[in-house]
């Protein structure tokens, strides 16, 4: 691209005012978004899109104003370069968060050099991810010496990381696809924020981490991930609370996951697991560095005994109960006293022994911080005499609605969680001081063209909100079809209710479908039944269920095949672009609302219920509505795609919400009809 075909010189843009007046970048955009601009002659296929172009105006005058802006733009808005042209152009120093390291890697591998280059802006970019994405020369040398490895794989793959640290220059475990992302090995060969050395260590000026960190301090856009950035806010253990002091952008996209992943860390766990994982540690530190020090079987083995006896006072496999549903007769709360005055009884002897070690004062710091959060859980039952508390204040949150204190409990582990009621008063005071832009955008953020819910969950409660629809032409290209006579719900047969009304509607598609449960139980049924129906039936569809391979894995040999039926929960519900004609039917079993046995779900809902509000009407249905609308998200991804969009709850029709729910999603055409089903494909030549 000739230097005259840029409307904005290379050299020009740092020198372009941030604080510039609404609508002073219009036509530039106008001009850059162009067929004839820089992006239609550097980006193949690109096609100038109205609602992409009006997206991108509002966000470079949200980065001009410094000021907030939810932006819920539709599908195939191409939303990616509406967010980044004016943020590589106008945005200063960028912090752009997505919602997984795959999407990251795409933004930092392929999206932004792509922009870079048609734009020709010097921007400088750099990747942050969390430590556990980077390999430990400390750990991957202590593993190479006396590792326990548990399998004659893990073996070959210590040795595939092992070469590969010899010519990587970034350490990112990503790069070495050779190594399962899952696979047990990487816990030895990478530090956590527990088992960093960090100035101490031998290696501090070749690692990865810290290097990582430094390329994203001198870069003008750093690319990260939701989870990594309240991980930062709440443990200060990313390297983004360094960027945040000097970035004047925020971008968060696939924004609608921020509540979740927000109140994921806003919280506090600990769990027995993690305290038994503390006491192999000391054991075996202990009698490295300080035999003569102590007895250490006997320092570890009543906090072990104490670990084990809370896990096993709910006998039951699966439970999750908030406190004030447990028995104050439960021997939960007595068991739960013990294993905190066991640990304390651990963090005395490892103060004595620190100083003998670093890694014994890593193990006491470990500790001492387990105890922390055991006290926070502990305190309101101890002073109450062993019955459970009310309420109790989440650890970091100084507000008015506090948090639930709930178990959940596992085969082999007991989890104690405190939740924030609300993660808007918390997430607020980060955006407090600094004068910054922040931009909030995905395709599912309304109800309706309503924000309401999405502004009171992050607390941008009197912050603009937009929306772009979609440039497809759902009328024309899907069918929302509701099939008939299906039973409610909770019916014990309503799993095989669904398969069979689906049955027929996949014949009728040539598989090439979809299938999105709400629970692992109804994908572990549907995926019975269909092995079966299709072995009787003769059909000849490729069957992928979740579980049996990665994600990226099951995606891929479905794009292959061509005929595929995949069974999937919620993994596969977003965040998932399979074009063309290998999907052309989505069938989603029930609408998805969150089980209401949930604690933090029921104690949100008791919250608002408090203020006078309908819990049902302003938090679960709409939240059930925009992950419904990131379901039937996965059918149209293109503008030549068609396809079936299969929502088998009869409470679609039946409720009064029901309706609400359906103007919510796509505006397909509509039908009851199996028969208008398959007339939908009858003029494709589609085998089966």
């Amino acid at each position: 691209m000739t230097e005259d075909t840029s409307p904005i010189a290379a050299e020009s843009v740092a020198a372009v005012a941030a604080a510039a007046p609404a609508g002073t970048h219009d036509a530039d955009i106008d001009r850059l978004f162009a067929s004839t601009g820089p992006l239609g002659q550097a980006v193949g296929g690109f096609r100038p899109r109205q609602a992409q172009t009006e997206m991108a105006k509002a966000i470079a005058d949200a980065i001009a104003q410094q000021r907030t802006l939810i932006a819920e733009a539709g599908t195939g808005t191409g939303k990616t370069f509406a967010y980044l042209v004016p943020a590589l152009l106008w945005g200063g120093k960028v912090i752009v968060s997505t919602g997984t390291k795959n999407l990251q890697d795409q933004l930092f591998l392929r999206d932004i050099p792509t922009v870079r280059r048609a734009l020709s802006a010097p921007v400088s970019v750099a990747l942050l991810k969390g430590r556990a994405n980077y390999v430990c020369h400390f750990h991957l040398e202590r593993t190479l010496q006396n590792g326990r490895m548990t399998s004659r794989e893990d073996v070959g793959y210590l040795r595939e990381i092992s070469r590969f640290m010899k010519t990587t220059s970034s350490g990112d475990k990503a790069e070495l696809s050779n190594v399962p992302e899952t696979a047990p090995i990487w816990n030895l060969v990478t530090s956590t924020r527990d088992t960093c050395m960090g100035a101490e260590c031998q290696y501090y000026q070749d690692c990865f981490v810290m290097k990582a960190r430094k390329e994203a301090q001198q870069a003008d856009v750093v690319v990260v991930n939701h989870h990594l950035f309240f991980a930062d806010v709440a443990l200060k253990d990313t390297g983004v609370a360094e960027l945040l002091p000097s970035a004047n952008t925020i971008i968060f996209d696939e924004a609608h996951q921020l509540p979740e992943v927000a109140t994921l860390f806003f919280g506090n766990t600990v769990s027995t697991s993690q305290i038994l994982e503390l006491c192999r540690d000391v054991l075996a530190e202990g009698l490295s560095h300080a035999r003569d020090g102590a007895d250490w079987g006997q320092v570890v083995l009543p906090v072990e005994k104490a670990a084990r006896d809370l896990r096993l006072a709910f006998p039951q496999d699966v439970v999750r109960l908030a406190v004030n549903q447990i028995a104050a007769s439960s021997i939960f709360f007595p068991a739960l006293e013990t294993m905190r005055a066991q640990l304390h009884g651990m963090i005395a002897v490892l103060e004595k022994q620190a100083e003998r070690a670093e890694t014994i004062e890593q193990c006491r710091t470990r500790a001492v911080e387990l105890g922390y959060k055991l006290d926070g859980w502990n305190s309101a039952p101890a002073a109450a005499g062993g019955k459970p508390p009310k309420k109790a204040k989440a650890a970091d949150a100084e507000d008015d609605e506090g948090s639930v204190l709930w178990v959940e409990a596992f085969s082999s582990s007991l989890q104690l969680h405190q939740t924030p009621l609300s993660i808007a008063p918390i997430f607020n005071k980060q955006r407090e001081g600094v004068a910054r832009s922040w931009i909030f955008t995905s395709a599912t953020l309304a109800v309706k063209n309503d924000f309401q819910h999405y502004a009171s969950q992050m607390g941008l409660w009197d912050e603009p909100a937009q929306s772009w629809p979609s440039p497809f032409d759902y009328g024309e290209q899907g069918l929302l079809y509701v099939p008939q006579n299906l039973p409610q719900p909770n019916s014990p047969d309503y799993t095989d209710a669904v398969i069979d009304a689906a049955l027929p509607v996949i014949e009728a598609s040539g598989g090439r479908a979809f299938l999105l449960c709400t629970t692992i139980r109804a994908v572990n049924r549907a995926a019975e039944r269909l092995r079966a129906e299709f072995e009787a039936r003769h059909l000849d569809f490729p069957l992928m269920v979740q579980g049996e391979a990665g994600r990226t894995e099951l995606l891929d040999r479905f794009r292959a095949a061509g005929n595929a039926v995949l069974i999937g929960s919620q993994s596969f519900w977003e965040g998932v672009d399979v074009r063309g004609e290998a999907l052309s039917l989505v069938i989603i079993d029930k609408l998805p609302f969150s089980p209401p046995d949930d604690p933090v779900l029921a104690a949100r809902i008791d919250a608002l219920e408090s203020k006078g509000m309908n819990g049902f009407m302003h938090h679960q249905l709409p939240a059930a509505i925009i992950n419904l609308k990131q379901g039937a998200g996965r059918l149209i991804r293109d503008e030549t795609d068609r396809g079936v969009l299969m929502i088998c709850d009869p409470r679609l029709i039946s409720k009064g919400y029901g309706r609400r729910i359906w103007q919510s999603l796509p505006p397909f055409k509509r039908t009851r009809e199996l028969s208008a089903v398959q007339a939908f494909w009858s003029g494709e030549a589609v085998g089966s």
